[in-house]
Parts: structure tokens; sequence; C-alpha cells
């Protein structure tokens, strides 16, 4: 398709010029070339398309009919290719993004009116999921993550501050429970769990040079911090959950932390993609507004 293309546009541009080398310098090729793509679509019509002298060239009769039709094609072409140049260079268009359901609570939404009200061409199209996904099988343009989760082929770009999971339990709960001092006391409390890459995931802790995880179990998995929190209210068992999450709460005393100091935090959400090269300008445009500062 790509040479057809070529050979066709080398032939109109001929027949409009009437001359090889007026078209040549407007293809940007030499006149040989240019000679040698004419001829060689020639040969595979089975048709003489352009009249030559030493002094002149027009398209035969074969060549008019055939250029009344292509022309009009050509030009569509052209209209195409220039808007989508117009559309890379200027921030517009739709981006697919695959998020984390909690980043788009702490990175997306505080960022959406500010992002929208700037770039009112961009339409972000977000699909949310706790699992790590190929962003070009899925054909996602960006996704945002927990930097562990990104594979390492990926351009990520930090969009938010350290992260750090806490251990939480209602005040309820704990008039029935006594309160965990090590993780391996979770052993003897329902633990509400969370699913990630399709699997239950183990709570990770860590003081000073110690670090363990732990196979919480417990009655009810869920693939949503949110709603493990709710759990969590409602004297479920206990739970995990991100700190800024559950911070009102705790102020507030609907909820109790454990386990403080076997909580450390951890580098927290970065928004990936997958090369630099021909970046749009909608993605740059997503990029300048959430990387952190």
């Amino acid at each position: 398709m790509r040479s057809d293309l070529n050979e066709l546009a080398a032939f109109a541009t001929v027949a409009e010029e009437r001359s090889f080398t007026r078209a040549a310098v407007r293809l940007g090729v030499s006149q040989s070339a240019v000679s040698h793509t004419v001829r060689g679509l020639e040969a595979r019509l089975g048709l003489q398309l352009l009249a030559r002298t030493t002094r002149s060239v027009s398209p035969t009769a074969a060549g008019a009919a055939l250029l009344r039709d292509l022309a009009p094609a050509l030009e569509q072409i052209e209209r195409s290719l220039a808007e989508a140049r117009r559309i890379h260079a200027r921030p517009a268009g739709r981006l697919r993004l695959i998020v984390a359901r909690p980043a788009a609570l702490a990175v997306l939404i505080p960022k959406l009116a500010e992002f929208s009200n700037s770039y009112p061409d961009i339409v972000l199209d977000v699909t949310t999921s706790n699992s790590p996904v190929d962003l070009v099988a899925g054909e996602f343009d960006a996704g945002i993550q927990i930097g562990e989760y990104i594979q390492r082929d990926m351009i990520a770009v930090r969009v938010s501050k350290d992260l750090r999971l806490v251990v939480v339990g209602s005040p309820e709960y704990f008039q029935s429970h006594k309160i965990p001092k090590t993780p391996h006391d979770l052993k003897d409390h329902p633990c509400i769990g969370i699913r990630s890459k399709d699997t239950a995931y183990r709570w990770e802790f860590e003081k000073g040079r110690k670090a363990l995880s732990v196979s919480a179990e417990g009655p009810v998995v869920f693939d949503d911090t949110n709603l493990a929190i709710q759990a969590a209210l409602h004297g479920v068992g206990l739970g995990l959950a991100f700190e800024d999450a559950v911070a009102d709460l705790l102020e507030k005393g609907r909820l109790i932390q454990v386990l403080d100091d076997w909580c450390q935090p951890f580098p927290g959400y970065f928004l990936y993609y997958p090369s630099r090269r021909n970046q749009p300008a909608a993605l740059s445009a997503l990029i300048k507004t959430l990387r952190l500062s």
C-alpha cells in the first residue's frame, strides 16, 4: 500500500507539473528517482500514463482518466495527515488511561478541574483497575500505578509523595479483641483482605532491619481499599488502608491505628507510558499537570 501511494503520488505530481524536473523538486527527490517510479507504475498497470517528448510531458487518455479520480483522493489523504499532525501538535483529543482506583482519587481527581480548565480540548477516558495492565495490548496511552508494579521498559514520572499503608480497626472491634503488638499477632485477628494482581495481597511490614510479610486471613477479600475501610468501620476486622485515606477517620476516633512502628513509607504513584518518541501534546500536558513538583 505504501509503495502504491508513492507511485501514484509521483505520477500525479508529474502530471500536474507537466515536468519530471519540477515534480522532483516538489517531491524532494532526484529526477531519475521520479522517472523510475513512474515507469514502474506504468509497467505494473500495463498502461502508458504519461506522453513524453524532449520538451514536454502530458497525461495520456488513460493517465487523464486515472488523474480525475486520483487527485481528489490524494488531496483527502493530505488533509487527513495535516489534521493528524495538528492534533498531535496541540493539546487536544482523547487520552485513554488505566489508573489504580486509589490513584484516581488521590492523584487524578484533585487535579482534574485544573487540567480541564487549562486544556478544554482534551478528554481523559479513564479505566480503573488495581491489577497491572499491558498498556500496548490494551491500547492505553498511559497509566498511573504504584512504582513496583510498573514494567521496567516503561517511562515513569512520579506524581505523588511517598505512601504508607496502615493497619486499622474500629473502637467497637477492639472492645472484644486485643491490640496486636507485632505483625505475627495478626494470625489471631480476622483481617480484611485486599486483592492485588488477581491474588490476595500479603501485608508487608518493616521495622529497622526486620522485614516480613503476613498472609492476612479473614472473612472477606476486596479489590478496592475503600470497601476495606468501610468493612473496618463496621467492625468486620482489621483493615489495611492508605494513611491519607483514613487520616480524617483516625482523627475523629472512628478508626484506631495499630502496628504503627511496623508500617513504613514507600515510593508512591507514577504516571507511566511506553515511549518519549513522538509524544502527543495531550500526554505532555497531563504529565506537566500531574508531575510531583
